[in-house]
């Protein structure tokens, strides 16, 4: 009897210790879930339209682009940390001349020999950071060789990464050689696509890689068809894209994409957009297509190129881009298909879900997207069977203005 009170009181001291040791751990997960998931929640980037893009998004727009799955970390944006400096911007503004540090000059060549550039030149902005993006675009709607019969060809546009000098980049083989200078010159040795200017990758020298582009495009690639520019995260459906090309003549000017009107500078200083009057005075923007992705003929790249050398630089890239058509009297043609904003909400149907091949069956480019889903959407479309969808959903086929 004596045993088995002693066996029950080590039985009640058993438990007691397992249900005060629970609550302990319990207490501990508690204390310790803010500090575990503040830095997951802040280093996440929201799905949708890139915020460059976003900051112009009128209040009737849609909401941004609903990612299919958790997307992969972000990337460091070529963004300026703080209060853009337009005193500094406006001192340097006029160097717009400078080394290109890894080319590709051989990119263009057919057979070996100039004189027949490729039908399609794919043209994506990067960061040296961002290899797990160039390395979706390659796998999936940027990959090289024949699309639908047309001769497609590709490479990234790169600066240098924020606070590292130009010294550094050149020094090679004496020991001062950066770690992502090492990774870039593998990778270019790898995939023979990476471009690379001894100018700082951000975002308000952005400018300064359209224009490098658009003058190596012209001494390494003046037989190019027609020229694709995007950012590294857009979905561009190729195939459709040379189907809208197939009719057109690439002696003959053209700029499509997603085009905007009447918009206005912004003058609030907290933005990072903000453009003084002393640097744009008038009330709207010319006419341009939104960077995250145009297209235009082997006729206005060699016209823009001139063009862009004698606009004065703009620190926001696809209104400069703008600046320099006006300048050749050249208006960008709106495409429906080219959804730099990303894809709406329907107001019919708020629960559907956008990210659905047959939304993507139809278009040509969307902004907006992680490595994850640009690799998945690819694989959704060009699948054996093709996604089931029903009868093409209708466009407006008009250019986006925003109200007055």
């Amino acid at each position: 009897m004596r045993r088995r009170l002693r066996l029950r009181g080590d039985a009640w001291i058993t438990l007691l210790l397992g249900a005060a040791l629970g609550l302990l751990l319990y207490a501990q997960r508690d204390s310790t879930a803010p500090t575990t998931s503040a830095p997951r929640a802040q280093g996440r980037a929201a799905p949708g339209p890139s915020p460059r893009l976003r900051v112009f998004q009128g209040p009737d727009a849609g909401p941004a682009l609903q990612a299919y799955e958790e997307d992969t970390p972000e990337p460091p944006k070529p963004t300026p940390p703080g209060p853009f400096d337009f005193g500094r911007y406006l001192r340097a503004k006029d160097q717009r001349h400078f080394p290109l540090l890894i080319n590709q000059p051989h990119k263009c060549r057919r057979d070996g020999v100039f004189g027949s550039g490729p039908d399609l030149l794919i043209a994506v902005k990067s960061v040296a950071a961002d290899f797990e993006r160039r390395q979706a675009v390659r796998q999936t709607w940027g990959a090289e060789g024949r699309v639908q019969g047309a001769l497609v060809r590709r490479v990234f546009l790169l600066g240098l990464p924020r606070g590292t000098g130009s010294d550094q980049a050149e020094a090679e083989g004496a020991g001062t050689q950066t770690h992502w200078h090492t990774l870039l010159r593998a990778e270019s040795r790898a995939y023979a696509d990476i471009l690379l200017w001894a100018f700082e990758d951000t975002f308000f020298n952005l400018t300064l890689k359209e224009i490098h582009f658009l003058a190596w495009a012209s001494a390494y690639c003046p037989d190019a068809r027609f020229v694709f520019k995007g950012d590294a995260d857009v979905f561009v459906h190729v195939e459709n894209l040379l189907d809208f090309l197939a009719a057109r003549d690439p002696a003959q000017d053209l700029l499509a994409g997603d085009v905007i009107v009447q918009a206005r500078p912004i003058r609030l200083r907290a933005s990072k957009y903000y453009i003084p009057e002393a640097v744009y005075g008038l009330p709207a923007y010319p006419a341009y297509a939104g960077g995250g992705g145009f297209v235009f003929s082997g006729a206005t790249l060699r016209r823009l190129a001139g063009a862009c050398a004698q606009v004065e630089l703009f620190p926001i890239d696809d209104v400069f881009l703008g600046m320099c058509l006006q300048r050749l009297r050249l208006t960008p043609e709106p495409h429906p298909a080219f959804r730099t904003f990303g894809i709406p909400q329907p107001s019919a149907a708020p629960h559907l879900r956008t990210f659905d091949p047959c939304f993507y069956r139809e278009l040509v480019v969307v902004h907006g997207l992680s490595a994850t889903d640009i690799w998945l959407m690819w694989h959704l479309l060009h699948s054996p069977r093709g996604p089931a969808c029903a009868h093409p959903w209708p466009a407006a086929a008009s250019s986006f203005q925003w109200s007055r």
